[in-house]
Protein backbone atom coordinates (compact mmCIF):
# COMPACT_ATOMS: atom_id res chain seq x y z
CA UNK A 1 0.00 0.00 0.00
CA UNK A 2 1.42 3.37 -0.94
CA UNK A 3 1.87 5.84 1.87
CA UNK A 4 1.62 9.56 1.23
CA UNK A 5 4.28 11.84 2.65
CA UNK A 6 3.43 13.07 6.15
CA UNK A 7 4.26 16.73 6.70
CA UNK A 8 5.04 17.80 10.24
CA UNK A 9 4.88 21.25 11.78
CA UNK A 10 7.20 22.54 14.53
CA UNK A 11 6.46 20.68 17.75
CA UNK A 12 5.15 17.62 15.88
CA UNK A 13 6.70 14.23 15.15
CA UNK A 14 5.75 10.97 13.45
CA UNK A 15 5.85 7.65 15.29
CA UNK A 16 5.43 4.12 13.92
CA UNK A 17 3.28 1.57 15.74
CA UNK A 18 3.72 -2.12 15.00
CA UNK A 19 0.38 -3.58 16.12
CA UNK A 20 -0.05 -7.35 15.80
CA UNK A 21 -3.39 -8.97 16.49
CA UNK A 22 -4.53 -12.58 16.47
CA UNK A 23 -5.64 -12.47 12.82
CA UNK A 24 -3.66 -9.63 11.23
CA UNK A 25 -0.80 -7.24 11.74
CA UNK A 26 -0.24 -3.70 10.61
CA UNK A 27 2.18 -0.84 10.84
CA UNK A 28 0.52 2.52 11.47
CA UNK A 29 2.17 5.92 11.59
CA UNK A 30 0.88 8.68 13.83
CA UNK A 31 1.53 12.40 13.60
CA UNK A 32 1.40 13.88 17.11
CA UNK A 33 1.60 17.45 18.28
CA UNK A 34 -0.32 19.97 20.40
CA UNK A 35 -3.93 19.29 19.44
CA UNK A 36 -2.85 16.94 16.62
CA UNK A 37 -3.30 13.17 16.47
CA UNK A 38 -3.57 11.70 12.98
CA UNK A 39 -3.08 8.07 11.95
CA UNK A 40 -2.08 6.60 8.58
CA UNK A 41 -1.96 2.89 7.81
CA UNK A 42 1.39 2.08 6.19
CA UNK A 43 1.02 -1.66 5.73
CA UNK A 44 -1.31 -4.52 6.68
CA UNK A 45 -0.58 -8.24 6.52
CA UNK A 46 -2.19 -11.51 7.56
CA UNK A 47 -1.39 -13.40 10.74
CA UNK A 48 -2.00 -17.03 9.79
CA UNK A 49 -1.07 -19.73 12.33
CA UNK A 50 0.32 -23.05 11.13
CA UNK A 51 -0.59 -26.48 12.45
CA UNK A 52 2.48 -28.67 12.76
CA UNK A 53 2.62 -32.30 13.94
CA UNK A 54 3.36 -31.15 17.50
CA UNK A 55 0.69 -28.47 17.70
CA UNK A 56 -0.60 -25.07 16.59
CA UNK A 57 2.17 -22.49 16.11
CA UNK A 58 2.53 -18.81 15.20
CA UNK A 59 4.40 -18.10 11.96
CA UNK A 60 6.55 -15.50 13.70
CA UNK A 61 8.99 -15.30 10.77
CA UNK A 62 6.18 -14.17 8.45
CA UNK A 63 5.07 -11.68 11.10
CA UNK A 64 8.59 -10.31 11.40
CA UNK A 65 8.86 -9.93 7.63
CA UNK A 66 5.50 -8.18 7.53
CA UNK A 67 6.69 -5.83 10.26
CA UNK A 68 9.88 -4.99 8.34
CA UNK A 69 7.92 -4.38 5.14
CA UNK A 70 5.61 -2.09 7.10
CA UNK A 71 8.48 -0.13 8.62
CA UNK A 72 9.99 0.32 5.16
CA UNK A 73 6.64 1.67 3.93
CA UNK A 74 6.41 3.95 6.97
CA UNK A 75 9.89 5.32 6.31
CA UNK A 76 8.96 6.29 2.77
CA UNK A 77 6.41 8.76 4.17
CA UNK A 78 9.06 10.80 6.00
CA UNK A 79 11.21 10.78 9.15
CA UNK A 80 10.10 8.39 11.89
CA UNK A 81 10.98 9.57 15.40
CA UNK A 82 10.49 6.20 17.09
CA UNK A 83 9.04 2.69 16.76
CA UNK A 84 6.86 0.80 19.27
CA UNK A 85 5.67 -2.81 19.19
CA UNK A 86 2.52 -4.32 20.73
CA UNK A 87 0.95 -7.76 20.29
CA UNK A 88 -1.48 -10.09 22.00
CA UNK A 89 -0.48 -11.47 25.40
CA UNK A 90 0.77 -14.72 27.00
CA UNK A 91 2.62 -16.32 24.05
CA UNK A 92 6.41 -16.43 23.94
CA UNK A 93 9.56 -17.68 22.22
CA UNK A 94 12.51 -19.44 23.82
CA UNK A 95 16.11 -18.52 22.94
CA UNK A 96 19.15 -20.74 23.35
CA UNK A 97 22.54 -19.65 24.73
CA UNK A 98 23.45 -18.13 21.34
CA UNK A 99 20.22 -16.12 21.19
CA UNK A 100 18.69 -18.33 18.49
CA UNK A 101 14.92 -18.97 18.55
CA UNK A 102 14.05 -22.54 19.53
CA UNK A 103 11.20 -23.27 17.15
CA UNK A 104 8.07 -21.34 16.22
CA UNK A 105 6.13 -20.10 19.29
CA UNK A 106 3.09 -22.11 20.30
CA UNK A 107 -0.38 -20.62 19.79
CA UNK A 108 -2.47 -19.98 22.90
CA UNK A 109 -5.29 -22.04 21.39
CA UNK A 110 -3.11 -25.14 21.25
CA UNK A 111 -4.66 -28.09 23.08
CA UNK A 112 -1.58 -28.73 25.25
CA UNK A 113 -2.44 -25.75 27.46
CA UNK A 114 -5.69 -27.13 28.87
CA UNK A 115 -3.98 -30.38 29.83
CA UNK A 116 -1.13 -28.55 31.57
CA UNK A 117 -3.51 -26.31 33.54
CA UNK A 118 -4.88 -29.44 35.22
CA UNK A 119 -1.50 -30.55 36.60
CA UNK A 120 -0.26 -27.86 38.96
CA UNK A 121 2.49 -28.85 41.40
CA UNK A 122 1.52 -29.64 44.98
CA UNK A 123 1.31 -26.54 47.15
CA UNK A 124 0.85 -24.23 44.15
CA UNK A 125 -2.83 -24.46 43.29
CA UNK A 126 -5.16 -21.88 41.85
CA UNK A 127 -5.61 -20.09 45.17
CA UNK A 128 -1.87 -19.77 45.71
CA UNK A 129 -1.32 -18.53 42.18
CA UNK A 130 -4.07 -15.92 42.48
CA UNK A 131 -2.91 -14.67 45.87
CA UNK A 132 0.39 -13.61 44.30
CA UNK A 133 -0.29 -12.90 40.61
CA UNK A 134 -3.97 -11.92 40.79
CA UNK A 135 -4.40 -13.42 37.34
CA UNK A 136 -7.63 -14.79 35.91
CA UNK A 137 -7.36 -18.58 35.69
CA UNK A 138 -7.27 -19.36 31.97
CA UNK A 139 -5.73 -22.48 30.46
CA UNK A 140 -3.58 -20.51 28.02
CA UNK A 141 -1.84 -18.37 30.66
CA UNK A 142 1.91 -18.43 30.11
CA UNK A 143 2.47 -20.30 33.36
CA UNK A 144 0.51 -23.31 32.05
CA UNK A 145 2.13 -23.12 28.64
CA UNK A 146 5.52 -23.31 30.35
CA UNK A 147 4.51 -26.36 32.36
CA UNK A 148 3.60 -28.07 29.07
CA UNK A 149 6.77 -26.89 27.33
CA UNK A 150 8.98 -28.06 30.19
CA UNK A 151 8.21 -31.67 29.28
CA UNK A 152 9.87 -31.34 25.85
CA UNK A 153 13.50 -32.04 24.90
CA UNK A 154 13.79 -28.45 23.69
CA UNK A 155 13.40 -27.12 27.22
CA UNK A 156 16.89 -28.14 28.30
CA UNK A 157 18.53 -25.78 25.82
CA UNK A 158 16.36 -22.75 26.61
CA UNK A 159 18.14 -19.83 28.29
CA UNK A 160 15.82 -16.85 27.76
CA UNK A 161 12.06 -16.41 27.50
CA UNK A 162 10.76 -13.47 25.46
CA UNK A 163 7.07 -12.68 25.12
CA UNK A 164 6.00 -12.02 21.54
CA UNK A 165 6.50 -8.22 21.46
CA UNK A 166 9.78 -8.54 23.37
CA UNK A 167 10.98 -11.11 20.82
CA UNK A 168 10.24 -8.76 17.93
CA UNK A 169 11.93 -5.85 19.71
CA UNK A 170 14.94 -8.13 20.28
CA UNK A 171 15.15 -8.85 16.56
CA UNK A 172 14.93 -5.12 15.79
CA UNK A 173 17.50 -3.96 18.33
CA UNK A 174 19.41 -6.92 19.80
CA UNK A 175 18.30 -5.90 23.30
CA UNK A 176 16.62 -8.23 25.80
CA UNK A 177 13.86 -7.20 28.19
CA UNK A 178 10.33 -7.93 29.38
CA UNK A 179 7.72 -5.18 29.17
CA UNK A 180 5.67 -5.04 32.37
CA UNK A 181 2.06 -4.88 31.10
CA UNK A 182 2.59 -8.02 29.04
CA UNK A 183 4.69 -9.72 31.73
CA UNK A 184 1.71 -9.32 34.06
CA UNK A 185 -0.28 -11.74 31.88
CA UNK A 186 2.16 -14.62 32.46
CA UNK A 187 0.93 -15.53 35.94
CA UNK A 188 4.48 -15.13 37.26
CA UNK A 189 4.48 -11.43 38.19
CA UNK A 190 3.72 -10.29 41.74
CA UNK A 191 0.59 -8.15 41.45
CA UNK A 192 1.56 -6.02 44.44
CA UNK A 193 5.23 -5.35 43.74
CA UNK A 194 5.10 -5.46 39.95
CA UNK A 195 8.24 -7.63 39.88
CA UNK A 196 8.80 -11.24 38.85
CA UNK A 197 7.83 -13.52 41.74
CA UNK A 198 10.79 -15.74 42.67
CA UNK A 199 8.46 -17.74 44.95
CA UNK A 200 6.05 -18.71 42.16
CA UNK A 201 8.85 -19.30 39.67
CA UNK A 202 10.60 -21.61 42.14
CA UNK A 203 7.46 -23.46 43.21
CA UNK A 204 6.65 -24.21 39.58
CA UNK A 205 10.12 -25.62 38.99
CA UNK A 206 11.16 -22.90 36.54
CA UNK A 207 14.51 -21.12 36.31
CA UNK A 208 14.55 -17.47 37.37
CA UNK A 209 17.28 -16.80 34.80
CA UNK A 210 14.77 -17.41 31.97
CA UNK A 211 12.98 -14.15 32.72
CA UNK A 212 14.64 -10.90 31.57
CA UNK A 213 14.71 -7.59 33.42
CA UNK A 214 11.45 -5.67 33.32
CA UNK A 215 10.86 -2.54 31.29
CA UNK A 216 8.15 0.08 31.71
CA UNK A 217 6.21 1.87 28.95
CA UNK A 218 8.32 4.82 27.87
CA UNK A 219 11.68 3.18 28.57
CA UNK A 220 14.16 3.12 25.68
CA UNK A 221 14.50 -0.37 24.17
CA UNK A 222 17.47 0.33 21.89
CA UNK A 223 18.05 1.41 18.30
CA UNK A 224 17.69 -0.44 15.01
CA UNK A 225 20.39 -2.94 14.18
CA UNK A 226 22.40 -2.05 11.05
CA UNK A 227 20.88 -4.79 8.87
CA UNK A 228 17.35 -3.79 9.98
CA UNK A 229 18.04 -0.15 9.18
CA UNK A 230 19.44 -1.13 5.79
CA UNK A 231 16.37 -3.21 4.87
CA UNK A 232 13.79 -0.69 6.10
CA UNK A 233 15.61 2.40 4.84
CA UNK A 234 15.29 3.99 8.29
CA UNK A 235 18.32 5.67 9.88
CA UNK A 236 20.55 3.34 11.91
CA UNK A 237 19.99 5.41 15.04
CA UNK A 238 16.18 5.19 14.90
CA UNK A 239 15.06 4.47 18.48
CA UNK A 240 12.68 1.72 19.53
CA UNK A 241 10.61 2.84 22.51
CA UNK A 242 8.96 0.48 25.00
CA UNK A 243 5.19 0.91 24.85
CA UNK A 244 2.40 -0.91 26.67
CA UNK A 245 3.18 -3.99 24.61
CA UNK A 246 0.09 -5.93 25.63
CA UNK A 247 -2.34 -4.62 23.04
CA UNK A 248 -5.13 -4.28 25.60
CA UNK A 249 -2.92 -2.14 27.83
CA UNK A 250 -2.22 0.21 24.92
CA UNK A 251 -5.94 0.30 24.09
CA UNK A 252 -6.89 1.15 27.68
CA UNK A 253 -4.27 3.91 27.73
CA UNK A 254 -6.11 5.47 24.77
CA UNK A 255 -9.59 5.28 26.35
CA UNK A 256 -10.92 8.86 25.89
CA UNK A 257 -12.13 9.13 29.49
CA UNK A 258 -12.64 12.56 30.99
CA UNK A 259 -14.49 11.27 34.07
CA UNK A 260 -12.85 9.66 37.12
CA UNK A 261 -15.21 6.68 37.41
CA UNK A 262 -15.47 4.84 34.12
CA UNK A 263 -15.63 1.28 32.82
CA UNK A 264 -14.08 0.11 29.60
CA UNK A 265 -14.52 -2.65 27.05
CA UNK A 266 -11.72 -3.27 24.58
CA UNK A 267 -13.63 -5.20 21.96
CA UNK A 268 -12.07 -7.11 19.09
CA UNK A 269 -11.42 -10.84 18.82
CA UNK A 270 -11.91 -10.72 22.60
CA UNK A 271 -13.91 -8.39 24.79
CA UNK A 272 -11.80 -7.24 27.73
CA UNK A 273 -14.24 -5.61 30.14
CA UNK A 274 -13.28 -3.97 33.40
CA UNK A 275 -12.11 -1.01 35.44
CA UNK A 276 -8.88 0.91 35.91
CA UNK A 277 -7.74 0.77 39.55
CA UNK A 278 -4.86 2.03 41.66
CA UNK A 279 -4.29 -1.32 43.41
CA UNK A 280 -5.08 -5.00 42.70
CA UNK A 281 -8.12 -6.79 44.12
CA UNK A 282 -6.83 -10.13 45.41
CA UNK A 283 -9.77 -11.29 47.52
CA UNK A 284 -11.14 -14.82 47.39
CA UNK A 285 -14.38 -13.34 46.01
CA UNK A 286 -12.42 -11.82 43.16
CA UNK A 287 -10.72 -15.14 42.40
CA UNK A 288 -14.02 -17.00 42.45
CA UNK A 289 -15.49 -14.45 40.05
CA UNK A 290 -12.43 -15.02 37.85
CA UNK A 291 -11.25 -11.42 37.51
CA UNK A 292 -7.71 -10.61 36.52
CA UNK A 293 -5.34 -7.92 37.80
CA UNK A 294 -3.05 -6.93 34.93
CA UNK A 295 -0.68 -4.00 34.94
CA UNK A 296 -1.53 -0.84 33.06
CA UNK A 297 0.34 2.36 32.34
CA UNK A 298 1.84 4.34 35.24
CA UNK A 299 1.31 1.59 37.81
CA UNK A 300 -2.44 1.32 37.24
CA UNK A 301 -4.23 -2.03 37.40
CA UNK A 302 -6.45 -3.33 34.61
CA UNK A 303 -9.09 -5.15 36.64
CA UNK A 304 -11.04 -7.12 34.05
CA UNK A 305 -12.35 -10.38 32.68
CA UNK A 306 -11.68 -11.93 29.30
CA UNK A 307 -14.89 -12.50 27.36
CA UNK A 308 -15.05 -14.29 24.04
CA UNK A 309 -15.65 -11.38 21.69
CA UNK A 310 -16.16 -10.84 17.97
CA UNK A 311 -14.40 -14.19 17.43
CA UNK A 312 -17.84 -15.80 17.63
CA UNK A 313 -19.22 -13.70 14.80
CA UNK A 314 -16.10 -13.95 12.64
CA UNK A 315 -16.01 -17.75 12.97
CA UNK A 316 -19.67 -17.88 11.89
CA UNK A 317 -18.86 -15.75 8.86
CA UNK A 318 -15.93 -18.01 7.92
CA UNK A 319 -18.24 -21.05 7.97
CA UNK A 320 -20.82 -19.29 5.82
CA UNK A 321 -18.12 -18.12 3.39
CA UNK A 322 -16.82 -21.68 2.99
CA UNK A 323 -20.37 -22.88 2.35
CA UNK A 324 -20.70 -20.45 -0.56
CA UNK A 325 -22.66 -17.86 1.43
CA UNK A 326 -20.38 -14.79 1.49
CA UNK A 327 -22.45 -12.47 3.64
CA UNK A 328 -21.41 -8.86 4.14
CA UNK A 329 -21.34 -7.51 7.68
CA UNK A 330 -23.73 -4.63 6.93
CA UNK A 331 -26.38 -7.01 5.61
CA UNK A 332 -25.93 -9.39 8.53
CA UNK A 333 -26.37 -6.57 11.04
CA UNK A 334 -29.50 -5.35 9.26
CA UNK A 335 -30.93 -8.88 9.35
CA UNK A 336 -29.97 -9.19 13.03
CA UNK A 337 -31.75 -5.95 13.87
CA UNK A 338 -34.91 -7.32 12.22
CA UNK A 339 -34.70 -10.71 13.96
CA UNK A 340 -36.70 -11.68 17.03
CA UNK A 341 -35.20 -10.23 20.25
CA UNK A 342 -33.84 -12.70 22.80
CA UNK A 343 -34.92 -15.74 20.80
CA UNK A 344 -31.75 -17.48 21.98
CA UNK A 345 -28.86 -16.54 24.28
CA UNK A 346 -25.52 -18.22 24.95
CA UNK A 347 -22.68 -17.92 27.43
CA UNK A 348 -19.95 -16.55 25.11
CA UNK A 349 -17.27 -18.09 27.33
CA UNK A 350 -18.49 -21.65 27.11
CA UNK A 351 -15.46 -23.87 26.45
CA UNK A 352 -17.06 -25.28 23.29
CA UNK A 353 -16.57 -21.92 21.54
CA UNK A 354 -12.79 -21.68 22.09
CA UNK A 355 -11.25 -23.58 19.19
CA UNK A 356 -11.56 -22.70 15.50
CA UNK A 357 -14.30 -24.60 13.70
CA UNK A 358 -17.99 -24.71 12.83
CA UNK A 359 -19.30 -21.99 15.14
CA UNK A 360 -22.97 -22.11 14.03
CA UNK A 361 -23.05 -25.85 14.75
CA UNK A 362 -21.50 -25.26 18.18
CA UNK A 363 -24.07 -22.55 18.93
CA UNK A 364 -26.81 -24.99 17.89
CA UNK A 365 -25.40 -27.66 20.21
CA UNK A 366 -25.21 -25.21 23.13
CA UNK A 367 -28.79 -24.03 22.58
CA UNK A 368 -30.18 -27.56 22.31
CA UNK A 369 -28.26 -28.54 25.44
CA UNK A 370 -29.86 -25.63 27.31
CA UNK A 371 -33.39 -26.22 26.01
CA UNK A 372 -33.44 -23.42 23.43
CA UNK A 373 -34.27 -23.40 19.74
CA UNK A 374 -31.38 -22.66 17.34
CA UNK A 375 -31.78 -19.73 14.91
CA UNK A 376 -32.97 -20.43 11.38
CA UNK A 377 -31.18 -17.57 9.59
CA UNK A 378 -27.71 -16.00 9.67
CA UNK A 379 -29.30 -12.83 11.04
CA UNK A 380 -30.70 -14.86 13.93
CA UNK A 381 -27.23 -16.19 14.77
CA UNK A 382 -25.78 -12.69 14.69
CA UNK A 383 -28.51 -11.38 16.98
CA UNK A 384 -27.91 -14.29 19.37
CA UNK A 385 -24.16 -13.55 19.47
CA UNK A 386 -24.46 -9.78 19.91
CA UNK A 387 -27.20 -9.90 22.54
CA UNK A 388 -25.19 -12.53 24.42
CA UNK A 389 -22.07 -10.37 24.30
CA UNK A 390 -24.04 -7.37 25.58
CA UNK A 391 -25.27 -9.52 28.50
CA UNK A 392 -21.72 -10.67 29.22
CA UNK A 393 -20.53 -7.06 29.18
CA UNK A 394 -23.28 -6.08 31.61
CA UNK A 395 -22.69 -8.91 34.05
CA UNK A 396 -18.92 -8.57 34.00
CA UNK A 397 -18.88 -4.81 34.61
CA UNK A 398 -21.50 -4.99 37.36
CA UNK A 399 -19.52 -7.65 39.19
CA UNK A 400 -16.25 -5.75 38.74
CA UNK A 401 -17.83 -2.65 40.24
CA UNK A 402 -19.12 -4.65 43.23
CA UNK A 403 -15.77 -6.30 43.92
CA UNK A 404 -13.74 -3.10 43.50
CA UNK A 405 -16.18 -0.80 45.31
CA UNK A 406 -16.57 1.47 42.28
CA UNK A 407 -19.58 3.10 40.64
CA UNK A 408 -18.79 3.79 36.97
CA UNK A 409 -20.91 6.45 35.27
CA UNK A 410 -20.00 5.56 31.67
CA UNK A 411 -18.70 2.68 29.58
CA UNK A 412 -16.00 3.39 27.00
CA UNK A 413 -16.09 0.77 24.25
CA UNK A 414 -12.95 0.90 22.11
CA UNK A 415 -11.44 -1.26 19.38
CA UNK A 416 -12.99 -2.75 16.27
CA UNK A 417 -16.22 -3.60 18.09
CA UNK A 418 -16.89 0.13 18.52
CA UNK A 419 -17.92 0.20 14.84
CA UNK A 420 -20.72 -2.31 15.52
CA UNK A 421 -23.68 -0.09 16.27
CA UNK A 422 -25.93 -2.93 17.43
CA UNK A 423 -23.37 -4.18 19.95
CA UNK A 424 -22.77 -0.67 21.29
CA UNK A 425 -26.48 0.13 21.62
CA UNK A 426 -27.36 -3.21 23.17
CA UNK A 427 -24.48 -2.90 25.66
CA UNK A 428 -25.94 0.46 26.72
CA UNK A 429 -29.46 -0.98 26.88
CA UNK A 430 -28.39 -4.01 28.91
CA UNK A 431 -26.17 -2.14 31.36
CA UNK A 432 -28.26 0.99 31.82
CA UNK A 433 -25.10 3.08 31.33
CA UNK A 434 -24.25 5.37 28.42
CA UNK A 435 -21.67 3.88 26.05
CA UNK A 436 -19.08 6.10 24.40
CA UNK A 437 -17.86 4.19 21.36
CA UNK A 438 -14.42 4.73 19.84
CA UNK A 439 -11.75 5.06 18.90
CA UNK A 440 -11.63 1.92 16.77
CA UNK A 441 -7.83 2.18 16.53
CA UNK A 442 -7.33 2.48 20.28
CA UNK A 443 -4.40 0.05 20.43
CA UNK A 444 -2.37 1.86 17.75
CA UNK A 445 -3.25 5.21 19.32
CA UNK A 446 -2.06 4.08 22.74
CA UNK A 447 1.15 2.70 21.24
CA UNK A 448 1.87 5.95 19.38
CA UNK A 449 0.93 8.28 22.24
CA UNK A 450 3.14 6.46 24.73
CA UNK A 451 6.04 6.94 22.33
CA UNK A 452 5.11 10.61 21.95
CA UNK A 453 4.98 11.00 25.72
CA UNK A 454 8.46 9.49 26.05
CA UNK A 455 9.64 12.10 23.55
CA UNK A 456 8.06 14.97 25.49
CA UNK A 457 5.16 15.71 23.13
CA UNK A 458 2.32 14.52 25.39
CA UNK A 459 1.78 15.05 29.09
CA UNK A 460 0.39 12.68 31.70
CA UNK A 461 -2.10 9.85 31.15
CA UNK A 462 -5.08 12.17 31.69
CA UNK A 463 -3.69 14.61 29.13
CA UNK A 464 -3.08 11.78 26.68
CA UNK A 465 -6.72 10.74 27.01
CA UNK A 466 -7.98 14.31 26.58
CA UNK A 467 -6.06 14.51 23.31
CA UNK A 468 -7.78 11.33 22.11
CA UNK A 469 -11.19 12.71 23.13
CA UNK A 470 -10.55 15.98 21.27
CA UNK A 471 -9.21 14.52 18.04
CA UNK A 472 -10.93 11.16 17.43
CA UNK A 473 -14.39 10.35 16.12
CA UNK A 474 -16.57 9.13 18.99
CA UNK A 475 -20.24 8.24 19.27
CA UNK A 476 -22.49 8.21 22.33
CA UNK A 477 -25.20 5.55 22.84
CA UNK A 478 -27.77 6.31 25.54
CA UNK A 479 -29.63 3.43 27.23
CA UNK A 480 -33.11 2.84 25.92
CA UNK A 481 -35.97 0.38 26.30
CA UNK A 482 -37.02 -1.82 29.22
CA UNK A 483 -34.11 -3.53 30.98
CA UNK A 484 -36.44 -6.16 32.41
CA UNK A 485 -36.24 -7.98 29.07
CA UNK A 486 -32.45 -8.13 29.53
CA UNK A 487 -32.97 -9.38 33.09
CA UNK A 488 -35.14 -12.23 31.84
CA UNK A 489 -32.64 -13.12 29.14
CA UNK A 490 -29.78 -13.15 31.64
CA UNK A 491 -31.76 -15.40 33.99
CA UNK A 492 -31.84 -18.05 31.26
CA UNK A 493 -28.04 -18.29 31.43
CA UNK A 494 -28.05 -19.37 35.08
CA UNK A 495 -25.90 -18.11 37.96
CA UNK A 496 -22.62 -19.85 37.11
CA UNK A 497 -21.57 -17.84 34.05
CA UNK A 498 -18.07 -16.50 34.55
CA UNK A 499 -17.57 -18.16 37.94
CA UNK A 500 -14.94 -20.61 39.10
CA UNK A 501 -15.61 -23.91 40.80
CA UNK A 502 -13.65 -23.10 43.94
CA UNK A 503 -12.64 -26.69 44.46
CA UNK A 504 -11.23 -27.10 40.96
CA UNK A 505 -7.65 -27.04 39.84
CA UNK A 506 -8.67 -26.94 36.19
CA UNK A 507 -9.81 -23.90 34.27
CA UNK A 508 -12.99 -22.12 35.35
CA UNK A 509 -16.22 -23.59 34.14
CA UNK A 510 -17.30 -21.89 30.96
CA UNK A 511 -14.44 -19.38 30.84
CA UNK A 512 -11.73 -21.21 28.92
CA UNK A 513 -11.24 -18.41 26.44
Amino acid sequence: MAVNSIDTAPGEAVFAAVDLGATSGRVITGRVGPGTLELTEAHRFANTPVRLPDGLRWDVLALYQGMLDGLRAAGRSGPVASIGVDTWAVDYGLLDADGALLGLPFHYRDERNSRASERLPDGCGVRELYAVSGLQHLPFNTVFQLLAHRATAQWGTARTLLLMPDLLVHWLTGSVGAESTNASTTGLLDARSGDWSPELIGQLGLERSLFPPLREPGDPAGTLLPHVAEFTGLPAGTPVTTVASHDTASAVAAVPATEAEFAYISCGTWSLAGLELDAPVLSEESREANFTNERGVDGTVRYLRNIMGMWLLEECRRVWDRAGMPLGLAGLLADAAASEPFAAVIDPDDASFLAPGDMPARIDAYLLRTGQTPPRTPGGYVRCVLESLALAHRRTLRRAAELAGRDPVRIHLVGGGSRNELLCQWTADASGLPVRAGPAEATALGNILLQARAHGLVGDLAGLRRLVARTQELRLYAPRGDRRAWDRAEARLGPSIGCVDTGATTGPKGTEV
